[in-house]
């Protein structure tokens, strides 16, 4: 029991050695920066290359910042433009701190720097895009005006093809960049450099947004009439064309068609003219035979004399023998 007794204390001894020893040093990687705080003041210059160091135990302690660059996104905003058309701007930027000692002495922390971030950035976007044409926030500096038949397809207005005809004196980076210099002046006091702000998303209010679609749909509509007003008078032209070619087809084989019907009856006519040329009484009895034969109409009635030319082949015939 007693050399249980002895060996607690030189356990406590060793165990206070071991914090002591371990509190003496600490370590920085590439990704952070730290400084040394001392009864909850900074002391000596931030650390900024990885490696190992020593502080004194218990009575210093160390805060680490983040070296890499930083993402901040500010909320949608509803702004004005110059020419007073309402708009949501959604801005993100890029920073990074600089500065340990005054980033911990002015924000202490991220959330901290990102709520003065969303004073000073917001600020200077609200200010620019009052300040800025519509045209010039969606648009390049290089914007060129469209051709005629471009402006003329698609601008349903006049003031639409103003609109489109408008030159852009500043563009959409040039407001950018003014947006990033003027925050960008406010930055050092907090240990923070701001590394570029972009525009993630512009877009209309939504009252205004109805309005625009409508207005697009409407103008697609009109070019779909357009296109369809002209498919059909290209199809009535086709039709027309195939329907006279159509006609000139018929009335030339309609007219080859009787040439050859009447080559055909003067031929035929010359065939048995010839042919009944040869024997008249054969030709005038086979004439009559025929005319025995279409003139039987069971609703006339025929009158005829006896003495008639009609039936002068039936009266030659010998009673008794058979017909020829």
């Amino acid at each position: 029991m007693k050399g249980v007794l002895a060996v607690i204390p030189l356990l406590l001894v060793s165990g206070l050695i071991f914090l002591a020893t371990r509190s003496l040093y600490y370590q920085v990687d590439e990704r952070e920066q730290a400084i040394v705080i001392q009864f909850g003041r900074p002391i000596g210059d931030p650390i900024t290359e990885p490696g190992l160091y020593w502080k004194l135990p218990f009575i210093q302690e160390v805060r680490r910042f983040e070296k890499r660059i930083l993402t901040w996104d500010g909320d949608p905003n509803q702004i004005p433009t110059k020419g007073r058309e309402f708009i949501w701007v959604d801005t993100t930027a890029r920073w990074k701190i600089v500065d340990p000692r005054k980033f911990l002495e002015s924000v202490a922390t991220e959330q901290g720097a990102r709520s003065r971030l969303d004073d000073i950035i917001d600020s200077v976007v609200r200010d620019q895009v009052s300040s800025s044409e519509l045209a010039e926030l969606v648009r390049s500096a290089d914007w060129k005006v469209p051709e005629r038949e471009v402006l003329e397809k698609e601008a349903a207005t006049a003031e639409q093809e103003a609109q489109l005809k408008k030159q852009i004196i500043r563009g959409r980076e040039e407001i950018t960049r003014t947006i990033l210099t003027e925050a960008s002046r406010l930055m050092p006091q907090y240990g923070i450099e701001l590394v570029h702000v972009r525009f993630k998303r512009l877009n209309y209010i939504e009252s205004v947004r109805e309005k625009v679609y409508a207005r697009m749909i409407s103008e697609r509509k009109r070019i779909a009439a357009e296109f369809r007003s002209e498919g059909e008078g290209e199809s009535a032209r086709t039709l027309g064309t195939m329907e006279k070619e159509l006609r000139d087809i018929r009335s030339s084989a309609y007219r080859r068609a009787q040439e050859i019907r009447g080559k055909a009856d003067a031929e035929a006519t010359t065939i048995y003219g010839g042919a009944y040329g040869k024997d008249p009484e054969f030709y005038s009895f086979s004439r009559t035979l025929e005319a025995y034969r279409e003139g039987a109409n069971p609703s006339s009635t025929w009158i005829l004399t006896t003495d008639s030319d009609f039936y002068r082949y039936l009266k030659d015939v010998a009673p008794g023998k058979a017909s020829p």
